[in-house]
Order: C-alpha cells, then structure tokens, then sequence
C-alpha cells in the first residue's frame, strides 16, 4: 500500500467518504505553489521574531514567574522589549491580566480618551463586542457614559475608503482613529498593511496629532509587516489569536508610543504603578514560546483558510476572501445563506477537533452580540481563534466565520468533516 493510500484509508476510517476525501484532494493539489509563498512569509516572520529574541538577551531565567505584586518581573520586562521589537514600537503592554481582545482595546480606548473626545472609525461598524465598550449597544461602564462619542465612515460598496466622508468627519473633538484590519462578523475585505498605511497618511495630514489606533486581531504575521510599521500608532490584539501561537492560555498586548502605553498601564493596573505590576506567575514560558511558534502556526492556519475557500467555491456558495484573493487575516467567511448549512458546518469543524469531538454545537445567546450564535471549537485553550474554530451568528446572510489551525493538516481535516456533515445532509453533492 503506497503512503497515499495509507492516509486515505485513515480520512475513510474516521468517517469522510471517498467521494469527499477525492474532491478535497484535488481541491488541494492546485494550491501547493501559493503554499510555498505562505511558508517563504513565515520563514521571514520567523526570523523576525529569533532577532527580536536575541536583541533583547532573552534568557532561561527570564521563564520564572513572580506572584504576588510582580516587581521586578524580568521575565515580564523582556517579553514586552521583546514585542516592542517585533512590532518596532517605542513600547508594548503584554500580560495575561488583559482577558480578551476587547479588553486590550477597551484599555487602550479608555486610557488615551477623556470626556468629550470623538473616535471615529472610517471602516465602518465596529466589531460587535466593542459596540458595548463604545456605547453604540447601551452598556454599563461604557465609555458615552464618560461622555466620550463614536462617529463612522463606512466603506465605499467596492471595500475602498471614502476619503470624501473620512474627511468631513474629522473634527476638532476628534481625538482616536480606530481601524478595525480584520472584517469581524461581516463580508466585507480585510484591510492590508498598505492600505491601513494610505489611511493613516490621509488621516496624519488632516489632524497630525490624532491617535491611530489599529485592532491587529487576527492579521500579525500574515504580512512581513505590520501597521505599525507603516504608521500606526497603537497595534492591539489577543494572545489567543496569532501572535500566542496556541500556546499562550490568555492575555492580550498593545504595542506602540511610550506615552500612549504608559497610559495603558495605568489604566490596566492603577495610577501610579502602571507597568511595575502584575505578576506573570507562570505564563511566561507559555507566552513567549506561543510568540516563537506564531508565524509557522498562523501560516498553517492561512493555509487552511484559503482550503476552505477552493473547496465551497468549487460547490458554486460565495467565499470572502474569494478563492483567489490575497489575504490579510486568517478568517474565512463562507456565505451559506440558510442557517442548516451553518449548523452543519460547525458540527462538522467540531466533529473534527481533538478535545471534545463528541459534542454537538447548537445557537446560543453569547454576551456581547445582538442574536445567537454558534461556535465549534474544540480547543486546548477555551475560545483560542487561532485553534480550528468556526462561529456564525445566526441572521442573514447566514454566513460562517472559519479560522484557525495549529497544523494544516487539523484545518484541513475539519474542513473535510464540515463537507462530510453536508453531503451526509442531502445539502450538498460532490
């Protein structure tokens, strides 16, 4: 038996039938040269990251946690050097007391606002999450409640910004600029480095003083730059998406302008101590060793995003990023436009995960989103995106969010079951 027909037979014992395992296959074939591109970006990412390593001496020692208040944490004190590094910024805040993404950019909202500043987003809707954080969605503790306004500039109908608007809405109350780079729960493109580049410029020769502030959340290491090489002067994200590497168990960071993260830092621990605080305990080896992996690991979860996008086109649904599309995150969206093709997807990512394989998603009322929503995930670390994952909310256009992937084979695997769960369905025929 040839070693193709072995890992077929293995694909056929865990339940894909032939004619999915055959059209997958061929699916697969065509891409292996733009996966040669993805793996030459993370040779370069990688590379970027030893440097940032070596530059700062990291060391055995600096893998010892602290506990208690966490003076003089070097180890600390060198994963965030570290970052800075990698993102060539003045400074960063990494640290597993930041519990999610949208609490690194609560933080870094709130720490750079007073009342009566403006943000303005010229991308258009916020993530929904930060709808709370803002006020838009009424919530307590949200920053209108400080007297703090939100204003946007949605997108051009052909993903372009609409610079005529961006600029009329510009004022003098207008402090933050928040550029979301990923799309989030809608079907609108990814921003590149470069285009977040022009924007920030447009935005520098009107009002030289505003903050720019981009949430990185699932695009580091997808590009060999990031936004804050091109202008940005706050980059945000989660430690459970890419830059964690399917490591980190939590936390988030926020890189950029000394001023800016000394503001963080205050508002992350309390004034007056800022960043000499907060006991990494034993989370450090996991959060730079998550840091080492990230860009082999995001390559990998690319690789499984543009496989899913061949493989539902190729069944005729619409996929953003196309098939074809250069990419700027690791999200994929599907349109489906029923939800049955929605549940049967998710069953089929979540049939595939190694942890909690035999559990069956169904819709629920997730906090902080406006209906219900579905998520399969079998994670090592509890809602890790950078894990194989897949989340919808439940209203038109019915559309499914895929992302992760700590190998390519698990994305790839997960993608087979979500069409093996259709074609067991009568949804689909391949």
């Amino acid at each position: 038996m040839s070693a193709t027909d072995e890992i077929k037979n293995y694909y056929l014992s865990l339940g894909i039938k032939e004619s999915v395992y055959d059209f997958c296959e061929a699916t697969e074939q065509a891409l292996l040269p733009r996966f040669q591109e993805i793996d030459r970006i993370a040779e370069q990412n990688q590379i970027k990251v030893i440097s940032a390593m070596q530059k700062a001496g990291f060391s055995e020692s600096h893998l010892n946690g602290t506990t208690g208040y966490g003076y003089n944490d070097r180890g600390r004190e060198a994963v965030e050097e570290i970052y800075a590094h990698v993102f060539h910024t003045e400074d960063a805040l990494v640290r597993q007391q930041i519990t999610c993404g949208t609490h690194a950019l609560s933080i870094a909202l709130s720490a750079n606002l007073r009342p009566g500043d403006e943000i303005l987003s010229p991308v258009g809707k916020v993530y929904d999450t930060l709808e709370g954080v803002i006020g838009i969605r009424e919530s307590k503790g949200s920053l209108a409640e400080f007297g703090i306004t939100f204003r946007k500039v949605d997108l051009l109908p052909d993903g372009s910004f609409d610079y005529d608007n961006i600029k009329k809405n510009i004022n003098e109350k207008t402090k933050l600029i928040e550029i979301q780079r990923s799309k989030g729960y809608d079907v609108r493109p990814t921003l590149s480095v470069e285009q977040i580049g022009e924007l920030i410029a447009f935005v520098k020769s009107i009002k030289p003083d505003v903050i720019c502030m981009v949430d990185n959340c699932y695009g580091e290491f997808v590009e060999t730059i990031e936004p804050s090489d091109v202008g940005a002067d706050m980059v945000v994200g989660s430690l459970i998406k890419n830059p964690g590497g399917g490591l980190a168990p939590i936390g988030g960071y926020i890189c950029g302008k000394k001023e800016y993260i000394e503001n963080c830092a205050y508002r992350l621990t309390t004034p007056g101590l800022g960043k000499e605080v907060g006991a990494s305990l034993n989370a450090t080896r996991p959060i730079a060793q998550g840091l080492f992996l990230a860009p082999t690991v995001t390559a990998a979860a690319l690789k499984g995003a543009i496989f899913a996008a061949n493989v539902y086109e190729r069944l005729h649904f619409k996929s953003v990023p196309n098939a074809t599309e250069p990419r700027y995150d690791i999200i994929q969206a599907v349109e489906f436009g029923k939800p049955e093709y929605i549940q049967a997807f998710c069953e089929g990512i979540q049939a595939a995960a190694p942890v909690d394989s035999f559990v069956t998603p169904i819709p629920w009322d997730m906090p902080g989103y406006d209906s219900q929503v579905i998520m399969a995930a079998g994670a090592f670390v509890s809602g890790a995106s950078i894990e194989l994952s897949a989340d919808a909310p439940m209203k038109e256009p019915y559309a499914v969010y895929f992302q992760g992937g700590l190998t390519y084979p698990h994305a790839k695997f997960g993608i087979m079951m979500s069409l093996e769960k259709m074609v067991e369905k009568g949804l689909v025929v391949c």
